[in-house]
């Protein structure tokens, strides 16, 4: 979340919740251009000022409402487990595309709002898509490690055809489910 103010009242971590659970619930209901800041205010019963002190914009407050929501669908998979690394990708990769099936058109609306802000597009790719970015190269470096993926193989090249076989899907309406998150693992993985 970018914070706008560096001093004055701390800020009401419940209101913060309240605001974050109110951009969610609207942008499922009603989209995200007819989601407005005086509607979420509304919603979670606080003052707009509330909003402004925490976010600069409607599409940073809802990115920071979507990304808490996909870190409660997909966590990092673990170094120690001892399932294959492809397992481990397929389930990250079905985790995600869950919270995409739930969470698609806020996601593509702010794909769109990134384009049409500079300053907006680098806070969405670092806070949103880099760290996503880094957990599956992570992850295939270690199955490189491993020796359950060639050593030949560009981990953080592959990691963006993964990323660009889901996005791409999302930006055009096709659904992410877990038959694709199967055949691109089992892709990555071949022989």
């Amino acid at each position: 979340m970018v914070e706008k103010r560096t001093s004055g009242r701390p800020p009401d971590v419940a209101a913060g919740q309240a605001v974050k659970a109110a951009a969610l619930q609207l942008i499922r209901e009603k989209g995200y251009a007819k989601m407005s800041i005086a509607a979420i205010a509304t919603k979670a019963g606080v003052a707009r000022q509330t909003l402004y002190n925490k976010w600069t914009s409607k599409a940073e407050l809802v990115l920071d409402a979507v990304f808490e929501e996909t870190g409660r669908y997909a966590s990092e998979p673990s170094a120690e487990a001892g399932e294959h690394c492809a397992e481990q990708l397929e389930a990250f990769l079905v985790d995600v595309f869950s919270h995409l099936t739930l969470d698609g058109d806020p996601l593509r609306a702010l794909i769109a709002a990134a384009q049409e802000d500079e300053g907006f597009r680098t806070v969405f790719r670092e806070r949103f898509v880099l760290p996503r970015e880094k957990i599956v190269t992570a992850l295939l470096q270690r199955a490189q490690q491993r020796g359950e993926l060639g050593a030949e193989r560009d981990a953080e090249m592959l990691s963006a055809f993964i990323h660009g076989a889901f996005w791409y899907r999302l930006l055009n309406g096709q659904p992410v489910t877990p038959a694709l998150a199967k055949s691109i693992t089992e892709e990555v993985f071949a022989r």
